[in-house]
């Protein structure tokens, strides 16, 4: 069983909260450990965003209760009428994930019986306390760097051996792979672009994620590698400008890493499709589609290339 660092956050922050209400001599300290456990969250920006919808929201709450409950009387039929008027207004003001917070305090008003200035008081410096505390532990969060390495890695490996098959297959016809590479990097990719926007998140000044916007491209390329697959099935192995197209392949298996070496990759595909050009066209229907599939291929490899190509110069 594996403990987050949330999970640690959360019971650290619970007692450090309800010690700082205690100290204070805050009425309802308790309730400070609540707001903090309700305002942990995974990353900086959705602790701040979390912290001031709450914070707003507490407030209106506050004006609210005061209203109903000294018009109505503190009966349950007054929280009623206020939820009726206090719910669409956070929802107006794009506040919602306060509502739950603000529900305690709205309780803690409700208890009173009466709410003067001291009340209020009271209420404001235990909302202070419970949001501040999470606020103040969110402020560290852990480096996503080493485990985004990882994933990086692991999907480079994959494409490495992704294109190796279809060379291999491209050149003889080669059907022993499995392909379990390709269901594994789908899943990779889905994991490691989640936890790059949390990256994102965690840096509120940085304009620009190396991670984020590297794990867009290979899902990009990986979308194409599997556009790739059902064309080299229908080129035959003994096809000798197949073996030629599976020499390219080799070579792009051998330069998988974030490097841009696209440019060269480009001029050398350049190459090879000027060359396929000036062969004699196809005398029957097996060789015509044979050579329609190779086009074809030719033209995803170079969109593939260009997703890398594209992705260097927004990286400098």
């Amino acid at each position: 069983m594996k403990i987050g660092y949330r999970t640690i956050k959360t019971a650290v922050g619970t007692p450090l909260a309800i010690w700082i209400a205690t100290l204070l001599e805050l009425e309802n300290f308790a309730s400070a450990g609540i707001l903090t456990i309700l305002c942990i969250q995974i990353t900086r920006k959705r602790s701040i965003l979390s912290a001031w919808h709450r914070f707003s929201a507490c407030v209106i709450a506050i004006g609210f209760s005061f209203l109903f409950f000294e018009l109505v009387g503190y009966n349950p039929l007054a929280i009623g009428f206020m939820l009726f008027v206090f719910i669409p207004t956070t929802v107006w003001l794009k506040i919602t994930p306060g509502i739950v917070t603000s529900s305690v305090i709205i309780l803690h008003l409700y208890m009173s019986g009466s709410i003067d200035l001291n009340i209020i008081w009271n209420e404001i410096i235990l909302i202070t306390v419970g949001i501040g505390t999470a606020l103040l532990l969110n402020l560290y969060m852990p480096s996503l760097e080493g485990t985004l390495e990882k994933y990086q890695n692991k999907i480079e490996g994959n494409f490495s051996i992704i294109l190796k098959e279809l060379a291999s297959f491209l050149r003889d016809g080669n059907e022993g792979w499995i392909g379990k590479e390709v269901t594994e990097t789908a899943s990779l990719l889905e994991e490691a672009k989640s936890l790059s926007f949390r990256d994102v998140e965690n840096h509120l000044l940085r304009t620009h994620n190396r991670y984020y916007h590297y794990f867009h491209m290979r899902t990009k390329q990986f979308e194409l590698l599997e556009r790739m697959l059902p064309l080299v099935t229908r080129i035959s192995g003994t096809n000798k400008h197949a073996r030629k197209v599976a020499g390219f392949f080799d070579e792009l298996s051998e330069s998988i890493h974030p490097g841009n070496t696209a440019v060269i990759h480009l001029q050398n595909l350049k190459e090879i499709r000027d060359e396929f050009r000036k062969i004699d066209l196809p005398t029957t229907r097996e060789e015509f589609e044979i050579r329609a599939s190779l086009f074809h291929l030719l033209n995803e490899i170079e969109q593939y290339l260009i997703f890398k190509r594209s992705f260097k110069k927004s990286d400098v």
